[in-house]
């Protein structure tokens, strides 16, 4: 999250209903949005309650389960790794498309990839919420290129992460639809993407190798090993918290920014954000900000 933020997003693609003696009333419905919180990190906005019960019963229908009361006792059951997932999976939406939001690409290609990769010593660049690749492999482009145009440029790691697995295991795959070249700048399209099929196309080895993608539960961020980053890419991702969760992440996050490093989020995300560590940077239709302590 996922939106290339992929993560906390309900879907909106209604599932088949499972039948008619399936009821989810008020009191189930709450005590969904709560175990959802607790467990996974999955906020689910009250207006989005639609949504919910329509990847609930879904699931429930694939899994043969009549009652929601029933299935919520089963997922009680921290046993239940493998069906957590598939719940997960259904209940987020994986939209995302290559370069998404031009603003904020121009601003790292333009201002902090340079920044970065001429500090002589190795970078760190998180992409977070990264669903099925399309972000991640966006920034690792403009790396590459930039790479590719001053040899001496320092190394950068690049890490998506995400809660989904099945989107995981879209994004290691890199496969993508052919439809979704349009997205990538042509010359991009040569050097990076090879087709493998009449429909679809694959990121090209040398690229997928210098990414790592991994599951993360942003619930479970005080947990995670990344630490003194210099970029944080979160977009798409934040309008799916109330106010009050969307300042608990972002402060959380920016506590993970090396001093100099710099947080990129959704223009309208997060209106503002006072941090005394973080300044705001000035660039058109974008928001972010950089550490400065």
């Amino acid at each position: 999250m996922t939106d290339s933020g992929g993560y906390a997003q309900v879907s909106p693609q209604p599932g088949p209903l499972v039948g008619p003696s399936v009821e989810i009333d008020d009191e189930q419905l709450a005590d969904w949005t709560r175990l959802l919180w607790h467990r996974e990190g999955l906020f689910i906005a009250p207006e989005r309650r639609s949504f919910l019960i329509s990847g609930l019963r879904a699931r429930m229908r694939e899994t043969e389960c009549g009652n929601s009361r029933e299935y919520y006792n089963r997922l009680l059951n921290s046993a239940e790794r493998a069906e957590w997932s598939l719940l997960i999976d259904r209940l987020t939406v994986h939209e995302t498309s290559f370069f998404r939001h031009q603003s904020s690409m121009r601003l790292v290609a333009e201002k902090l990839i340079p920044r970065m990769l001429d500090s002589g010593s190795e970078s760190t660049l998180w992409s977070v919420g990264c669903a099925s690749g399309e972000e991640t492999y966006s920034l690792a482009m403009l790396i590459d290129a930039f790479r590719q145009e001053n040899p001496a440029a320092s190394g950068c790691h690049l890490i998506g992460t995400d809660i989904s697995q099945p989107a995981l295991r879209s994004a290691r795959e890199g496969v993508y639809l052919q439809r979704r070249l349009r997205d990538i700048p042509v010359a991009y399209q040569y050097r990076y993407c090879r087709k493998v099929s009449a429909t679809h196309f694959q990121v090209v080895d040398e690229l997928r190798q210098c990414v790592h993608f991994s599951y993360l539960n942003l619930r479970d961020l005080e947990a995670s090993p990344l630490q003194e980053v210099d970029l944080i890419y979160c977009q798409n991702l934040l309008i799916y918290y109330d106010r009050q969760s969307r300042l608990d992440l972002v402060n959380a996050l920016a506590t993970r920014l090396r001093r100099g490093g710099v947080i990129v989020l959704g223009p309208g995300e997060l209106l503002d954000w006072r941090n005394p560590n973080m300044d705001k940077l000035r660039y058109p239709d974008t928001l972010a900000y950089r550490r400065t302590h």
